[in-house]
């Protein structure tokens, strides 16, 4: 049974089953709330295009919802745009990809469950059958910051068929640069737990406050249950690190598993060349002083798609990683204008 729940003026949360996702290995719920920002002129009777804006690690689609002092909520964002003029009013959906691990990373993992499948062949047609969307390919976007960025870019490279526009803000890429530097932190915690993830996990779960000293472990076991998954082995052990725990030194065979996410190394396939290139806009953006490090990798992936003769738009902006939901008053209006009939 799903619900629409009345939040505010035009955002509602529909409870939205999930069938591909139930029996997942971490038994994860497959109903997901999903908050859906409706036009303010939406009456039912005219149709929109969409925005698929996906959530970073440890966030997910009513995230983006938190009140912060000073500062508009993204839905609170989204109608200030759209009514004074200065995006095209589209429906922006924020899909739940949570699981126990942080994340998912939009992928479909045999450790935490298909959520790429999910988000394309069943999120993206309940939408068109519960909302007056424009149900076409050429009207759909995916937008998102982080993991989230890596999801959209990720997204638009696997499946041009969906999407015409894509936002990636400070996406995960460069995994050499953006994920290794966490290594050493997550090695030092494991070996507190006497090199056992399954007393780590048991622990972190039960505790209401979460040490902030163990997050890069945690992290770390996300990202391997998405690029490195060990299904045979139990929950939660059920992926592989790409480190060893004892010296830290990268598992060549494992770590390569990995960089066959890593968009830099995506960009570098015929098939998500074209993919891209039929986009009719791409952005992306990374603050300068990132504390991952994505700056980089943003560098380089835009100087490999200058070099494909990839059409993009790239920007940098003084700031950090955190708290910088300010620049989807850039990317979410040249989305909306690229997907609007």
């Amino acid at each position: 049974m799903n619900q629409a729940l009345p939040v505010q003026p035009n955002l509602v949360i529909e409870v939205v089953p999930g069938r591909t996702l139930e029996g997942n290995p971490l038994n994860d719920p497959s109903f997901r709330p999903v908050p859906v920002c409706l036009p303010p002129s939406y009456d039912g009777k005219r149709r929109f295009p969409v925005i698929y804006l996906l959530a970073g690690f440890a966030s997910t689609g009513v995230s983006f919802m938190n009140f912060s002092f000073g500062r508009p909520t993204v839905p609170e964002m989204l109608d200030t745009l759209m009514r004074k003029g200065t995006m095209p009013e589209a429906i922006v959906v924020m899909p739940d990809c949570m699981t126990r691990y942080g994340g998912s990373q939009y992928v479909d993992s045999t450790a935490t469950g298909p959520y790429e499948s999910y988000l394309t062949e069943e999120l993206i047609p309940w939408i068109d059958s519960h909302f007056q969307t424009i149900p076409d390919r050429r009207h759909r976007a995916v937008a998102g910051k982080s993991s989230g960025g890596f999801g959209a870019l990720r997204l638009g490279m696997r499946h041009p068929d969906l999407f015409a526009a894509v936002a990636c803000h400070s996406g995960d890429m460069g995994f050499d640069l953006c994920y290794r530097s966490n290594f050493p932190a997550a090695a030092r915690t494991l070996e507190r737990y006497d090199g056992s993830l399954a007393t780590f996990f048991t622990r972190w779960e039960s505790l209401d406050k979460k040490p902030r000293g163990e997050f890069a472990l945690l992290d770390a076991m996300a990202m391997a249950a998405a690029y490195s998954p060990a299904p045979l082995r139990p929950v939660p052990e059920n992926m592989l690190l790409p480190f060893d725990p004892y010296t830290c030194e990268l598992i060549p065979e494992i770590w390569e598993r990995w960089l066959q996410f890593d968009p830099l190394v995506m960009i570098e396939r015929e098939e998500t060349r074209e993919a891209l290139g039929s986009l009719t806009s791409l952005f992306i953006d990374c603050g300068s002083q990132d504390e991952y490090n994505l700056q980089f990798g943003a560098r380089t992936l835009s100087k490999k798609l200058h070099g494909a003769g990839i059409s993009h738009r790239y920007e940098e902006f003084p700031d950090t990683h955190a708290d910088t939901s300010y620049r989807y008053r850039t990317s979410l209006p040249l989305l909306a204008e690229a997907i609007t009939p």
